[in-house]
């Protein structure tokens, strides 16, 4: 597996990792993984003492709003790439202390078979996770905790209370343009607590900054 770039967002801790894809005139070849490249040396040190342990893939039709979702007892990073279609990935900091509690950002992940690399996005316990489609997409995402459904929790992206401030205006307004368009979101997503409701939790106090 060749890294090409790790990457920093408006999120600090929310990474982007390129890795290249080998190209002839039959098409490409790529690792998407391997372990051993997941190291300090280039550029990964976040990664020390993550081990993945499940790998889920989904499908989106048009239109799908999903999260935020978040676990703990097991924790539940997740490192996530577009298989095909368009994705945009939400990122919600829950962390009490951190001095972008509350805050949202978006990330544009569309797949592309004509670039020459790829792309993970890498989100680790302590923030809440969803996406947007504005395509049919089938997405995969490696977890570094198995799923314990005692131990989750979502709060809605619809929720008012989220400030997207960090936002890239462009797919803010995309996800606003979306919402009042006409979306499809579970009930379980669109019925979750706000922001507010689960900062009033005693679970809240799990996500810690700087922990």
């Amino acid at each position: 597996m060749k890294i090409l770039d790790v990457a920093s967002l408006a999120l600090p801790e929310i990474k982007v990792i390129k890795f290249a894809r080998f190209r002839d005139d039959r098409g490409f070849f790529t690792e998407t993984y391997r372990e051993a490249d997941f190291v300090a040396a280039n550029g990964l040190e976040f990664f020390e003492n993550v081990r993945f342990v499940q790998n889920n893939e989904s499908f989106s039709a048009a239109g799908v709003i999903r999260g935020m979702h978040f676990q703990w007892n097991p924790y539940m990073g997740k490192l996530v790439r577009t298989i095909y279609g368009r994705m945009v990935d939400l990122v919600l900091d829950i962390r009490l202390g951190s001095p972008t509690l509350g805050k949202i950002i978006a990330y544009e992940m569309a797949a592309d078979t004509e670039r020459d690399h790829d792309q993970w996005i890498w989100i680790p316990p302590g923030f809440a996770h969803g996406n947007y489609f504005s395509e049919p997409t089938r997405i995969e995402y490696c977890c570094s905790g198995a799923y314990s459904p005692g131990c989750e929790a979502g709060i809605s992206p619809l929720s008012p209370d989220l400030d997207w401030s960090l936002c890239e205006s462009a797919l803010s307004d995309e996800f606003v343009s979306l919402t009042t368009a006409g979306h499809l979101i579970s009930d379980k997503d669109r019925q979750a607590q706000s922001l507010k409701q689960w900062l009033d939790t005693e679970q809240a106090s799990i996500f810690q900054y700087g922990a």
